[in-house]
């Protein structure tokens, strides 16, 4: 760090010690009341308008190094303050052809937004160029050795930005309130593809060189790279599917309908605005289903179930690319703007495609989650958190990725579909992406917009206060049933009497027999006061523990822990030293934590030291929660 003066030094910490979170909205500059509580740039006075990446990666040392080259906005500001956590800042300069070094200082650390990085400019500064390298506290990266890839003999890296881990490797100013374009030059091993959300190779380079564009506003969280070793499968004319060579086959087959869900999603809400839509399956260290990066969504490889029943996740990153990408929430306590629309968006993808009775079963596992969620909060004397609309300061933005946002968002919409009518509803919501497009909103604009553009209009009278600001599920949220799970649910009460669902016309019972929802509601209407003999029987039958996909698995292993089988130890053994998918495995371990069962916690803590280091920081630190707080 270049050293600064002591009258410059003592101005930086004064104007941080002043300064408040981001409090501006939308690139226009246009001044919001609206403050990010995550993070310390001062985009109110100036900020990053595009960013050029020259990068390194290294992956004998681990390292990404290089320079971010921010393009600032016109201002008389004389400091810019980016958003830094767990880097080395090497130097700053600015301008662009003649650079001149520059003085900065690097704030004091908060363990969840890092460090503000303060740097001195002068009124009219246009570029700012941050020289820096990545360290071992550099949360974003996933560094994988070859053994923990489908190849086993090339590594892999990638990152993962939101909520606000960006700033782990790459200093920028980290609020969502700033859309920004990025372009970047990449250096990787010759031997290994480099692919960003953006547009992307579809073949190795010979020098290991590539370049970047991504030439739409998007917000910090959604710059991502993954580097490995990478195959590229067209599944059509603007879509496809990037993985290692062993899933490529797998993937064809897997996500054949991806053209399908985007003519779904263009009917439904208009024109696909990302030109390409490609998805990359990442190791399964990967700590989500999914993860939205524009023009590459980013996916865990238990997506690849075999028999397509998991594409639900595809549908709901597709769908992000109206419902977050296109219009972002303004604050992370905003981001049920996020997700409770792409899930509601979601659903109607598979509506159009699958039929208005597979949209409505996975309403209802939806509806049984978001109820279970709501139980746990209420219990834990967290009601406030089952608001919308959140309060996370002095909080990481993580705590508000439930299923609060999710699903209750997603009932929000579809009660007020319910009572506009989907005609009505489906031309509000078309319009609102087109007005909104590449901006951000917070919840507040959101609701004057409700009002102004659907329920005035055909003076509907609908409780959005309660729904936003209040705790719980009100009274008037649309009742979504399923007779397929029904009969699910009644099967497993015939289970739960003692009732051998082998014998009689159920004797060739089978596990294709029904769709993975349909298992996940037999699985959790069993009572855990059925005996650990009648759970070997079913499993002798339906081969849950060791044959099921991820999704069930999981389902399996919870009810497991809660009757008292160990005999799946093994196999949910390997489940949780293979899968790095936070929701796959967090449930698996809160279930050993809850057990009656002391011996349960030791073992799950066991499994957890051999597992972690094939685990994300994200899921990592929500593993560690878990079993040590």
């Amino acid at each position: 760090m270049k050293l600064v003066s002591l009258m410059c030094l003592l101005g930086l910490l004064l104007f941080g010690c002043a300064s408040s979170p981001a409090d501006t909205n939308r690139h226009s500059g246009e001044v919001s009341e609206t403050r990010d509580e995550h993070s310390y740039a001062n985009i109110n006075e100036i900020r990053t308008e595009h960013l050029h990446l020259d990068l390194e990666i290294d992956f004998d040392e681990k390292r990404v190094s290089g320079v971010a080259r921010h393009q600032m906005s016109k201002s008389d500001a004389d400091t810019a303050v980016f958003d830094v956590k767990g880097l080395q800042i090497d130097k700053i300069t600015i301008g662009k052809s003649n650079e001149k070094e520059t003085d900065f200082v690097i704030g004091e650390a908060d363990e969840i937004l890092g460090s503000p990085l303060f740097v001195k400019i002068t009124p009219g500064t246009e570029f700012i160029n941050i020289y820096y390298q990545t360290t071992k506290e550099t949360e974003a990266i996933d560094w994988l050795p070859a053994e923990l890839t489908a190849s086993k003999i090339h590594p892999y890296m990638y990152t993962q930005g939101q909520a606000i881990l960006t700033r782990s490797w790459i200093p920028i100013q980290d609020t969502p309130m700033n859309r920004i374009t990025y372009s970047a030059d990449v250096k990787v091993p010759s031997d290994l593809l480099a692919i960003m959300s953006a547009n992307n190779p579809k073949e190795k380079s010979s020098t290991g060189e590539y370049h970047f564009e991504m030439k739409q506003r998007i917000p910090a969280y959604l710059i991502a790279i993954a580097v490995g070793d990478i195959v590229y499968n067209s599944l059509g004319d603007n879509c496809g599917v990037y993985s290692e060579p062993a899933y490529a086959d797998d993937c064809a087959f897997e996500f054949t309908d991806m053209p399908k869900m985007i003519e779904a999603a263009e009917n439904l809400y208009g024109e696909y605005r990302w030109e390409q839509f490609d998805i990359v399956i990442l190791p399964y260290s990967f700590p989500f289903g999914g993860m939205e990066n524009p023009r590459l969504t980013f996916a865990n490889p238990t997506l690849i179930a075999g028999d397509q029943s998991l594409v639900t996740v595809i549908a709901h990153e597709l769908a992000h690319s109206w419902s977050g990408n296109l219009v972002t929430n303004s604050t992370w306590d905003d981001f049920w703007l996020n997700e409770g629309f792409t899930v509601y968006f979601e659903n109607r993808i598979m509506e159009e495609l699958y039929g208005k009775e597979t949209a409505d079963i996975l309403a209802v596992i939806e509806r049984q989650e978001l109820d279970t969620a709501l139980e746990e909060m209420e219990n834990d004397g967290h009601s406030e958190d089952t608001h919308l609309k959140l309060h996370l300061h002095d909080r990481s933005p993580d705590d508000g990725m439930t299923d609060i946002a999710y699903n209750k968002g997603a009932y929000f919409l579809r009660t007020l579909e319910h009572v506009a009518g989907r005609e009505k509803f489906d031309t509000f919501l078309r319009n609102y992406f087109d007005s909104h497009a590449f901006e951000t909103i917070s919840t507040e604009e959101f609701v004057n917009y409700l009002d102004s553009e659907l329920l005035e209009p055909n003076s509907i009278d609908f409780n959005v206060e309660e729904w936003i600001y209040q705790p719980g599920l009100p009274n008037n949220c649309v009742n979504i049933t399923s007779s397929r799970l029904n009969r699910m649910i009644k099967m497993a009460e015939d289970v739960n009497n003692g009732k051998d669902i082998f014998m009689g016309s159920d004797g060739d019972l089978k596990r294709s027999d029904f769709i993975t929802q349909e298992w996940q509601a037999f699985i959790r209407g069993l009572s855990t006061d059925i005996s650990i003999e009648t759970m070997i029987k079913i499993d002798e039958k339906l081969h849950f523990s060791d044959q099921a996909n991820r999704q069930l698995k999981v389902e399996w292993y919870q009810l497991a822990v809660r009757v008292g089988n160990k005999s799946v130890r093994p196999e949910m053994k390997e489940h949780l030293v293979l899968v790095g998918r936070r929701w796959y495995i967090e449930r698996i371990y809160q279930a050993l934590k809850d057990s009656d069962d002391p011996d349960d916690l030791v073992w799950a803590k066991q499994v957890y030291d051999e597992a972690k280091n094939n685990y994300h920081f994200v899921s990592k630190s929500t593993i560690e929660e878990i079993l040590y707080n």
